[in-house]
């Protein structure tokens, strides 16, 4: 249901036009390798290759070819709406020229993607011939796709069970040692995760899945991956009003993410050890719902006292990241829907990330930056730490004033990180609030392709290390 197949490819060696992308600066030059008519009709219809600039090019049969401008722009996404505007059914070609062509290709891709599982009638998109070499761009498609189809199937459909049994599917397809902890299990390994689950009538789960890369010695790097994976984000007792619970579907787009980027990981078989957790949970009112003044007890024996139960994010984080340093990751990342204020600081299209580690802070944001997956530091600014004290526990878990909630929810998760092992948090949307050229409205796998590249960085990092 999560796997499926990229229907905007078509087979090699299909009959297919020419699609070519220019540069401003080189369409002179292009313009006169094509024929008369066709640059006459290009120049008389004011064709200048801005970027995102489309045309079709006549010909004897109808459509001969297109032509895409790049402008400066070298991002998958200028290629994003080539997909759903050039004829539906059709099939095309890159012709090489000015750009990189694995972005072309996953920017293709990306665009093409439309969550329409419960449509009666989809128009089909255009298809892409991919030329030979462009596996890791079509896997990066494909785990993008996974993420968010994730995202867009509603709670009814992917609850806590239907989450951990993806996970679970995932690590299984790929040889990892899989264990689902549920029951009195998940109440002594995971107490916090089980306080916040137990609310639902959907059980409580974590998913957990243990990899090692093809040739990866027993000490090769270990990466650990924690995903919040709330599947449906009532509040709690401390009620969202109706307008806060419409995309609450997308508050386990952490989760989502992180099995994204093990995805690439797995596929790409890096030489690396890979550990995975996906707190898989409903946080829903009931009976049996905690409360707000309750006292959770942690893995780590940190006492938390709940200052308000929509808070519950960092608390499905906690005792995963208090477990993983049990295990002295290299590098451990954490990725959630976890603050509004993220959003306000950062937007929709920008993950905030935290980091006590300022060597792993530069090459996060660089392999961001590279792989076209933005992600902006902000700080763990220690001064508001304090904002977290109880009156009856060891924290709150949230602050006592209404400023830097992002900055706390960092604060209070880096309680249950063991200092010296760097770990960077990631506070992402997992939304694209309207369709734009590559990025359909809907569930979107951000910081994934970031992840991916830090996880490259670690192989190096450790090989110049040891």
């Amino acid at each position: 249901m999560f796997d499926r197949p990229l229907d905007c490819l078509a087979e090699a060696g299909a009959a297919s036009r020419a699609l070519h992308a220019v540069r401003p600066g080189a369409l002179a030059a292009w313009l006169a390798e094509r024929e008369p008519g066709q640059a006459a009709y290009l120049t008389a219809s004011g064709f200048s290759a801005k970027a995102g600039e489309r045309a079709l090019l006549p010909g004897p049969d109808g459509v001969a070819a297109a032509v895409l401008g790049v402008g400066d722009d070298t991002s998958p996404f200028v290629f994003g709406d080539l997909a759903r505007a050039l004829p539906a059914g059709s099939v095309w070609h890159l012709v090489e020229g000015d750009y990189d062509m694995a972005a072309a290709v996953l920017g293709f891709c990306l665009g093409a993607y439309r969550f329409e599982r419960f449509r009666t009638a989809a128009r089909a998109p255009a298809r892409l011939v991919v030329p030979a070499g462009q596996l890791a761009a079509l896997r990066s498609a494909g785990a993008s796709w996974m993420v968010r189809d994730l995202i867009n199937t509603p709670a009814n459909l992917l609850g806590p069970k239907a989450l951990a049994a993806a996970a679970a599917a995932l690590g299984e397809r790929h040889g990892a040692a899989v264990t689902v902890i549920e029951g009195d299990d998940l109440a002594k390994r995971f107490p916090v995760i089980e306080a916040v689950g137990r609310g639902s009538v959907a059980p409580p789960a974590v998913v957990r899945f243990e990899w090692r890369g093809p040739g990866a010695a027993a000490d090769a790097p270990l990466l650990s991956l924690c995903g919040k994976g709330v599947c449906f984000d009532t509040g709690g007792y401390d009620l969202k009003p109706a307008a806060g619970m419409l995309r609450m579907k997308k508050d386990m787009g952490g989760a989502a993410s992180v099995l994204g980027a093990a995805r690439m990981i797995m596929e790409e078989e890096l030489p690396i050890r890979l550990v995975v957790r996906i707190g898989c949970v409903e946080n829903s009112v009931s009976g049996a719902a905690m409360r707000p003044s309750d006292v959770l007890q942690s893995r780590k024996g940190i006492s938390i006292e709940v200052g308000n139960t929509d808070a519950e994010g960092r608390l499905v984080l906690c005792d995963m990241l208090a477990e993983a340093c049990e295990e002295q990751p290299s590098l451990l990342v954490d990725c959630a829907t976890l603050t509004g204020a993220a959003r306000v600081a950062t937007g929709p299209d920008l993950p905030a990330f935290f980091c006590n580690d300022e060597t792993w802070a530069e090459r996060f944001a660089e392999a961001g930056r590279l792989a076209h997956d933005p992600v902006w530091r902000l700080p763990l600014f220690a001064g508001y730490d304090a904002w977290l004290a109880s009156s009856v526990a060891d924290v709150n878990n949230i602050a006592g004033k209404p400023f830097a909630g992002a900055i706390v929810a960092g604060l209070f998760l880096q309680r249950f990180v063991q200092p010296g092992i760097p770990w960077i948090h990631v506070d992402l949307y997992a939304w694209n609030d309207s369709n734009r050229p590559g990025r359909p409205e809907g569930g979107e796998a951000q910081a994934m392709r970031a992840i991916f590249a830090a996880a490259r960085r670690l192989c190096v990092a450790e090989t110049k290390h040891n």
